[in-house]
């Protein structure tokens, strides 16, 4: 297959697309979508071809076009998506993209996507019988400071969709209040911190209720913002179980991550739920367990037994690097929007 990727930035915030696109080159002929052109996976020589995309915010009728016009020049039959801001747009109108263009996706109903937002998880984590740390939904500094007075500090101040920032005192709080709210909106989140080790599960269901893969680690160092820098791959049959149940239940279809905190007594709270791979997908396929491979399998109709048996203890340790190309690369990608 000849399969479109974004998600191209690997820099210290690393995008979940180089990892993919890694996992699934010595197979497949890869695409490359960029909103960027500084974005290091335009000139990492990993796609045949990489391609200016539109912002999301302009809406489906200038994705379709974009996609259209890649289609006809590069021949993609999928797209993997892996980017926060531009997958409501992709779940929306996947019907859409297969029946109008030809192009194949592999991502959750829209019904499932709105289930795992940030202010809905504590109805989830109940239905799957999993804890939740406390959460309030605010929209003025009265409010922060009465949830602040009930959780003490720390505390997390967090999107509905995007960005979290930990807070030790109410002028953080504030001011990470005004943060978000100013770039993401309303509602802001209040959450209470629960102290335990980081977890992190990345998986892939079918869309018919079963697991097909998953690898779990635990965060050991992490960067200013929260991207793990290393970690090491555990077997927590109670974070799997969830997994299984949290596909089961809700029929998820592809990549997905839970992020949890195991406390001390061993009880695992569920934190968050993103609906694509995180940016260390490629450490599951270097240990055996290649998840972007089974979307792709999905999205050809192959079926194939589960995969959730990996190696403990192994250690996953992220490290830049540098690249020299043409500035005239830049400037043709800039010029043209494809390069």
């Amino acid at each position: 297959m000849k399969i479109a990727v974004s998600g191209l930035n690997n820099t210290d915030n690393p995008a979940p697309g180089i990892p993919v696109i890694k996992s699934l080159r010595s197979e497949h002929t890869l695409i490359g979508l960029s909103y960027d052109a500084n974005e290091p996976g335009n000139y990492m020589g990993l796609c045949e071809r990489t391609y200016l995309m539109p912002y999301p915010s302009l809406g489906i009728d200038e994705l379709k076009k974009r996609l259209a016009h890649i289609k006809e020049k590069s021949q993609i039959d999928a797209v993997i998506p892996n980017l926060d801001a531009e997958l409501p747009l992709y779940i929306k109108y996947q019907r859409e993209l297969e029946t109008e263009l030809g192009i194949k996706l592999c991502l959750p109903s829209l019904e499932n996507f709105e289930l795992r937002n940030k202010n809905k998880l504590d109805a989830l984590s109940e239905k799957l019988a999993i804890r939740h740390p406390k959460t309030f939904e605010i929209s003025s500094i009265e409010e922060l400071a009465k949830c602040a007075e009930e959780t003490g500090f720390p505390l997390m101040v967090k999107g509905n969709y995007y960005k979290a920032y930990m807070s030790h005192n109410l002028d953080s709080a504030v001011e990470h209040f005004y943060k978000i709210s100013n770039e993401w909106g309303f509602p802001v989140l209040v959450q209470e911190v629960v102290s335990g080790e980081e977890l992190n599960l990345v998986g892939v269901g079918n869309g018919k209720g079963e697991l097909k893969g998953a690898v779990a680690i635990k965060k050991l160092t992490t960067t200013d913002i929260g991207k793990i820098w290393t970690g090491v791959t555990l077997q927590n049959q109670k974070l799997m179980d969830i997994a299984k149940d949290f596909v089961a239940q809700t029929g998820w279809n592809g990549p997905f991550e839970l992020e949890c905190i195991m406390a001390g007594n061993g009880d695992i709270f569920l934190i968050e739920i993103n609906p694509r791979f995180p940016a260390w997908v490629y450490f599951a396929t270097e240990i055996g367990i290649n998840l972007p491979k089974m979307v792709v399998d999905i999205m050809q109709g192959i079926d194939t037994p589960p995969q959730l048996e990996y190696p403990q203890n192994k250690l996953y340790v992220r490290y830049t690097a540098e690249l020299v190309t043409d500035f005239s690369d830049l400037i043709k990608l800039l010029s043209t929007k494809e390069l």
